[in-house]
């Protein structure tokens, strides 16, 4: 250690006094989070407003923390929730348990499940750190309805997965199928 190296060490503290502090405001005022970034968990809808989910519980057992409940019901013509003959009926997802890996992301074969980059998921409550379906299901967009309603882009469940970004372009009085 040299004889000036203390002097060097309070150069450096001296130097940075007169900077501008950088000091981000967060509660207040919360800075946007990168766009790639994958935080809470959302269970997407079809362009009707059904939903994709298909109550098939791969979500649940790719999850390596088990912080996913899955519990499927039937769909019957009275009452369609999804496009399939399941939908899942009971779906919650514990965050104090979630480790935010994305396993169940990837397991999901309808892209039914994604994850938003909302990031604020931190609770001083417990219980209001179990998402359940209501608190995860994508808000309805214009020109969707709230299901349960009959299919509008098909007559069958291939129609939603196979031509379903197609058929949501197309005007709604031609429902054909697109080859």
């Amino acid at each position: 250690m040299g004889m000036f190296d203390p002097i060097k060490g309070f150069g450096v503290t001296f130097g940075m006094m007169f900077k501008k502090v950088a000091t981000e405001e967060y509660p207040e005022a919360g800075a946007p989070a990168a766009p790639r970034y994958h935080g809470r968990h959302q269970l997407n809808r079809h362009p009707d407003g059904l939903e994709k989910c298909v109550g098939c519980e791969l979500c649940a057992w790719a999850c390596p923390a088990d912080a996913i409940f899955v519990e499927g019901g039937d769909n019957t013509e009275e009452a369609r929730f999804s496009p399939g003959e399941r939908y899942g009926a009971d779906y919650q997802i514990n965050y104090l348990r979630c480790i935010g890996c994305g396993l169940c992301v990837e397991a999901c074969p309808t892209r039914s499940l994604t994850m938003i980059n909302f990031y604020e998921l931190a609770d001083d409550d417990r219980q209001r750190l179990i998402y359940t379906k209501e608190d995860l299901l994508a808000p309805l967009l214009p020109g969707m309805e709230q299901p349960p309603h009959p299919m509008r882009l098909g007559e069958n469940e291939q129609d939603y997965y196979v031509n379903g970004p197609e058929l949501a372009r197309k005007p709604a009085e031609s429902k054909e199928p697109v080859q």
